[in-house]
């Protein structure tokens, strides 16, 4: 996976209109620098981790259990 670049995300933004990015929120998603949990990038690349798992051999989860 390519790192990603203000221009790459600039052009997703434009076509995907329903928000006005700002300047400075675009930078903070490419170049986080206010503390943010998890970066955009790693999201995006744990998003491509999960992605290449065969969730067919995960088995499932444990039933909710009520209190």
């Amino acid at each position: 996976m390519k790192p990603l670049q203000k221009p790459t995300l600039t052009g997703i933004c434009d076509q995907m209109a329903s928000h006005d990015w700002t300047e400075a929120e675009l930078d903070e998603l490419v170049d986080p620098k206010l503390g943010i949990i998890t970066g955009f990038q790693e999201l995006l690349e744990d998003l491509d981790v999960l992605r290449q798992v065969d969730l067919g051999a995960t088995p499932p989860a444990l039933s909710v259990q009520k209190r």
